[in-house]
């Protein structure tokens, strides 16, 4: 199966492979549709102890001369291909290089060697965003980041245990398409075991400035570690409360200008506020003015490599789609503001439930651990469809763990109740006003793009059109005839589909608390 956008790709890493059943036409092919996850380098491999074999696609982020995959070991014994950043590279790096002789500087490289000294367990000491697989001899094994941020999928069929980087590359191979599921390992001789979930952490009870304090330390050592790149790096600014944190303590940290990125409306009020941070922080500010034939134009490309046709996510697709497009002119990097409203409580619902802790912290953990399958996997497809990285430094696991030990109370605090309140007092010093405490508006409704695209859509195909394909899918519930128009690009724009139905998210789908 072939891309069916042909463009330019530049740089950027996805990760195929078989197990106990090789086809090599087969794993080409998958790595020929991932070719803009990774246009630097592609490799492959086939084994002989077991029918299998890897492919990767690689963008060159750590060590772009030494890093290509897969990589073995001293003895040829294991190998292994990888597709993200290991953030406590350096420290692994000092530590395993006492022991091995590690031929690149690859953060890829430590992660075997971590996996050849101590086994499965070593997932407990990575730092990171991830999903990679090691052939172990005749044992294969495979995993994923504790949250989900990078994504990887499987099956298994009558040609083994394959997987890859995203649902295309499989559909062609097998009707049965799964997710694998974040925070798990997978090894050949037991099976699956999930290593991780977000904490239920109890809360505690400090005075705020003590709170406040700690949190403001751990962002500023989640987003250094994530500042950690060999090529050129950026910031996605829309000119909300997030991305302005993630933009301001990289200005600070790095000590001077960095690229950032903003796209809208004219007139929208994310441009108006990321230009006047812009200058606040003295940033290298790019913008694009987005228009709604250009929209339009593109939509089949943005549902083709978001592989969804859920509402809310292909509206806030948009944005990101054509931000990565222009970031990707001057940087192969970029931190976005991902799960700060899912660890403060940021979205409108929040102020609806009981205030309490037990149920606030139930419900963020629950928004927390679905982020994998909508808004990270929209941060990913987008940015990897213009072949460069994103890292979310809000969804580290000590940033995770430190938000869970807040109370409700200063999250959602006075009244009417501001969201993310204790993390707004956390960073007021390094902000105009008018942003630390600008209203959360959703990334589609800031950058003017829900102004237009319904009109815009209807104006292609009617309410009546809309139902007649309702009335063919009807076992999929298509909540608008926006939201039709989607599903029929999704079914237009895949080969495969049917494969991939079972695998999208839902991001509207919450539990009732009332």
């Amino acid at each position: 199966m072939q891309p069916k956008y042909e463009r330019e790709v530049v740089f950027i890493c996805g990760i195929a492979g078989m197990w106990n059943g090789v086809n090599q036409e087969d794993l080409r092919s998958m790595l020929s549709v991932m070719v803009h996850r990774g246009p630097d380098a592609a490799g492959e491999l086939e084994f002989e102890d077991v029918p299998g074999m890897f492919g990767h696609r690689r963008l060159s982020i750590m060590d772009p001369e030494g890093g290509n995959q897969p990589i073995n070991n001293e003895d040829n014994t294991m190998s292994i291909i990888a597709n993200g950043e290991i953030y406590n590279f350096p420290k692994l790096y000092k530590s395993l290089s006492e022991k091995h002789d590690i031929r690149t500087t690859s953060d890829t490289e430590t992660v075997l060697h971590l996996y050849e000294d101590i086994g499965p367990k070593l997932v407990d000491k990575l730092e990171g965003m991830y999903a990679f697989a090691i052939a172990d001899g005749e044992n294969l094994f495979v995993a994923r980041d504790s949250i989900g941020i990078k994504p990887l999928y499987y099956t298994e069929t009558e040609k083994g245990f394959s997987f890859a980087s995203e649902l295309k590359p499989l559909a062609a191979l097998s009707n049965d398409v799964r997710e694998f599921p974040p925070g798990t390992y997978y090894d050949s001789r037991s099976g699956f075991k999930q290593f991780y979930s977000v904490p239920n952490i109890a809360v505690e009870d400090e005075p705020l400035d003590v709170l406040t304090a700690k949190l403001r330390r751990t962002l500023e050592r989640v987003v250094e570690s994530h500042l950690m790149s060999d090529v050129p790096l950026g910031v996605f600014l829309s000119g909300g409360l997030d991305s302005s944190i993630t933009t301001a303590l990289s200005r600070q940290i790095i000590g001077k200008p960095i690229h950032s990125f903003s796209v809208g409306v004219e007139g929208s009020p994310d441009l108006e506020a990321a230009r006047m941070l812009s200058r606040y922080l003295d940033t290298i500010h790019h913008e694009h003015l987005i228009t709604v034939n250009e929209v339009m134009e593109k939509l089949p490309e943005i549902i083709y490599y978001l592989e969804s046709y859920d509402q809310d996510l292909v509206r806030s697709a948009i944005p990101t789609y054509f931000t990565a497009r222009l970031a990707r002119e001057h940087v192969k990097v970029v931190l976005s503001g991902e799960g700060a409203d899912e660890l403060f409580a940021g979205y409108s619902y929040y102020k609806d439930l009981d205030i309490s802790d037990e149920v606030m912290q139930d419900e963020l953990r629950r928004s927390v651990s679905t982020l994998h399958n909508i808004n990270l996997q929209r941060a990913d497809r987008l940015t990897m469809a213009h072949s460069i990285e994103a890292r979310v430094p809000f969804l580290d696991r000590e940033a995770i763990e430190m938000s869970m030990k807040i109370p409700a109370r200063y999250k959602l605090y006075g009244n009417p109740p501001v969201e993310k309140w204790i993390l707004r007092r956390a960073v007021e010093d390094l902000l105009p006003d008018q942003i630390t405490w600008r209203k959360k508006e959703q990334f589609d409704e800031g950058s003017g793009i829900v102004d237009f695209i319904g009109q815009a859509i209807e104006a292609k195909f009617s309410p009546a059109e809309a139902q007649s394909h309702r009335e063919q899918y009807p076992e999929v519930d298509l909540r608008s005839t926006e939201e039709c128009f989607y599903h029929k690009l999704f079914m237009d724009v895949f080969d495969h589909p049917e494969a991939m139905m079972n695998n999208i998210g839902r991001w509207a789908e919450r539990p009732d608390y009332q």
